[in-house]
């Protein structure tokens, strides 16, 4: 049990949904049916999907993370040494079943989205790639974590791609480079003494948050160009941007009071996902033309 609940931890359940979700909407507003794919697809996206991308990151990570105060929590396991090697192996053994049936009922298109997605998921922390001390290619990855499985679950669900649509895709990647580039800023001194690179320890916290403010107001304006009532979902950017802004100017040696907006963030996420879930549902209800 106490193998199970470090995995638990590592795999971070609060952020379970920020991944399932995605590919679960985008596959079931495409089909209107619930089906084999639908199903592992979401299950899939919900533990396995993020027992490896935070594993592997709490693996590979552990000498920062023990100078990080914010490790240990619901913000980010603190995982043992001795847990290492069998965090790996799980996150292996629960991915593969699961990689290979959407291979099986994809096409190669989908097989192609697929790999990015398990790519940015393993470069982002393993060793040699390390993607996430490249400054701004850190951001795009991390975005990437989480668009890429709803782009899978339209592809896999055969949709057309409309310039409504992509702008909608649009503004999910802006709103994923703005969390990820805001979370950043709480560990900047943290990624300083550990020997991380970071969009946040290369421009500053001070241009960061504000990166991050520009970037979720973008997404914001991106998402007036989808289809209706997909605009009215263009009042989620403001939380995010007023949370934010309180940091404006934070200086570097202040960061850490960054964390009280990344807080406010992850509850942000859970009243976000039940408007958008709200205006999914009148989605398909509307009458199209």
């Amino acid at each position: 049990m106490t193998t199970l609940r470090a995995l638990f931890v590592s795999s971070r359940p609060l952020s379970w949904i920020n991944t399932a979700f995605p590919f679960a909407a985008a596959y079931l507003v495409t089909t209107h049916r619930v089906d084999a794919p639908l199903v592992l697809g979401t299950l899939y996206f919900l533990i396995p999907y993020n027992l490896a991308m935070y594993g592997i990151n709490d693996v590979f990570d552990y000498e920062s993370d023990l100078r990080n105060p914010r490790k240990g929590g619901v913000e980010g396991a603190l995982l043992d040494r001795g847990f290492h090697r069998v965090t790996l192996w799980a996150a292996l053994v629960t991915n593969v079943p699961f990689l290979v049936f959407l291979v099986a009922v994809g096409s190669p298109v989908s097989w192609i989205v697929l790999a990015v997605s398990v790519f940015a998921v393993i470069a982002y922390s393993a060793p040699r790639l390390r993607f996430k001390e490249r400054p701004f290619l850190d951001s795009l990855t991390s975005s990437t974590h989480f668009v890429s499985p709803a782009v899978y679950g339209l592809v896999l669900a055969g949709a057309v791609f409309t310039p409504q649509l992509w702008a909608l895709l649009g503004a999910f990647f802006l709103w994923g480079i703005a969390s990820h580039a805001f979370g950043a800023v709480q560990d900047v001194v943290a990624d300083r003494e550990g020997g991380i690179d970071s969009v946040a320890t290369v421009i500053g916290a001070r241009a960061t948050v504000r990166l991050a403010v520009i970037a979720y107001l973008a997404a914001g304006i991106l998402l007036l160009d989808t289809a209706w009532p997909g605009p009215l979902a263009a009042v989620l950017a403001l939380p995010y941007a007023i949370s934010c802004a309180p940091y404006w100017s934070v200086a570097d040696a202040d960061a850490e009071r960054a964390n009280r907006g990344w807080k406010r963030f992850l509850w942000l996420n859970f009243v976000s996902g039940f408007v958008v879930t709200m205006l999914l549902i009148a989605y398909v209800l509307l009458p199209r033309a």
